[in-house]
C-alpha cells in the first residue's frame, strides 16, 4: 500500500532512527517497502539500509524510482524525521477516503522558536509528503530530487512527525 522514500548523503544515524519509527508501519502491513536513493554517502547509511531490507540506490532516476515503488502511495520523508504515534491508521484513513496529497501536522513539542518560525516558509520535506504514485508518476521528471516532488500543497494529516532539524538539533544538545 505504501511505498516510503528517502534521500540521504553521509545520514547513517538519521536514517537509523527514520526506519526505526517505520517498523510499525510494515508490521501492520502498510508499508510495502523503502527506497533510500544516495548521494555519495560514505559513512554507514548502505549498511543500515541493508539491514532494514531496504533497497538502496547510488544511481537513480526519479522517474523510474517512482515507477519501481510497489506502494499504490509514496511518503517522502527526510532522514532523521519519525512520525509519532497514530500515524499508521491516520495514513490508512487518508488513503482510503482521500486522493489528495497530505502532510504530517508539525509536532507540538518540537517546534522552531517563534522568530526563527516568522516569516519562513517550511522545508518541501519538513512534515513528509504523502503523494499518490500516479500523481507522483505524472509530475515526476529526469533530475528531479524529492524536494521538487514534494513542493505541492497537501491537506493536514491527524498524525504528527518530529522533523529532522529537531532531531539534528536534540542531538547536537546531547554532544555539548
Amino acid at each position: 500500500m505504501l511505498t516510503i522514500i528517502m534521500e540521504c548523503r553521509d545520514n547513517e544515524a538519521e536514517l537509523a532512527q527514520t526506519l526505526s519509527a517505520l517498523v510499525i508501519g510494515a508490521v501492520q502491513g502498510l508499508v510495502r517497502d523503502v527506497i533510500v536513493l544516495d548521494h555519495g554517502s560514505r559513512d554507514g547509511s548502505a549498511r543500515v539500509a541493508d539491514a532494514a531490507g531496504c533497497r538502496f540506490l547510488t544511481n537513480w532516476d526519479m522517474k523510474d524510482v517512482v515507477r519501481s515503488a510497489r506502494g499504490d502511495w509514496l511518503l517522502l520523508l527526510e532522514p532523521g524525521a519519525r512520525p509519532l504515534a497514530g500515524w499508521v491508521d491516520a495514513i490508512a484513513d487518508h488513503v482510503s477516503i482521500s486522493k489528495n496529497p497530505a502532510r504530517f501536522l508539525a509536532s507540538r513539542s518540537h517546534r522552531r522558536p517563534f522568530f526563527k518560525r516568522f516569516g519562513r516558509r517550511t522545508a518541501p520535506l519538513e512534515q513528509g509528503f504523502l503523494v499518490s504514485k500516479r500523481q507522483a508518476s505524472a509530475t515526476v521528471r529526469t533530475g528531479m530530487a524529492l524536494a521538487d516532488v514534494a513542493s505541492g500543497s497537501g491537506v493536514k494529516l491527524v498524525a504528527e512527525i518530529v522533523p529532522a532539524w529537531a532531531v539534528r538539533a536534540m542531538r547536537a544538545e546531547i554532544a555539548d
